[in-house]
């Protein structure tokens, strides 16, 4: 699959795989923020008690593990666009206005180098 792909072809990639299953009656909004969650878990898992150089270590070395991160992460992606398609959320659209906010919010004056949280800017 091309990596040039559109968000909107994705979702209707993820729909057809759904659809051909029947699964529709299972991506309630419910369900499927249950399952990102499930989802992001497993990622967070794969990092648990390893600090960072161990992690990029094993990312660069161990092409296994760095397959592991891509299909949990991909699983996580997956079902946010499942959500997307049973709300009818435009995705790009969203993710632009939500960029939009966070500029506001994240002046680069006052964020570049800081973890801090905009209240505390």
């Amino acid at each position: 699959m091309d990596d040039t792909i559109s968000i909107k072809e994705l979702k209707e990639i993820i729909k057809k795989f759904r659809d051909e299953r029947d699964w529709k009656q299972f991506h309630d909004a419910k369900n499927l923020a249950e399952a990102i969650s499930i989802e992001a878990a497993e990622l967070q898992e794969l990092f648990l008690w390893k600090n960072v150089d161990e992690i990029n270590n094993k990312i660069k070395n161990e092409p296994e593990y760095r397959k592991k991160i891509e299909y949990e992460l991909s699983d996580v992606i997956t079902f946010a666009l499942n959500l997307a398609n049973t709300l009818d959320i435009d995705v790009a659209k969203t993710i632009t206005e939500k960029i939009k906010i966070n500029n506001k919010r994240y002046p680069v004056d006052k964020a570049r180098g800081t973890a801090d949280k905009y209240d505390k800017l």
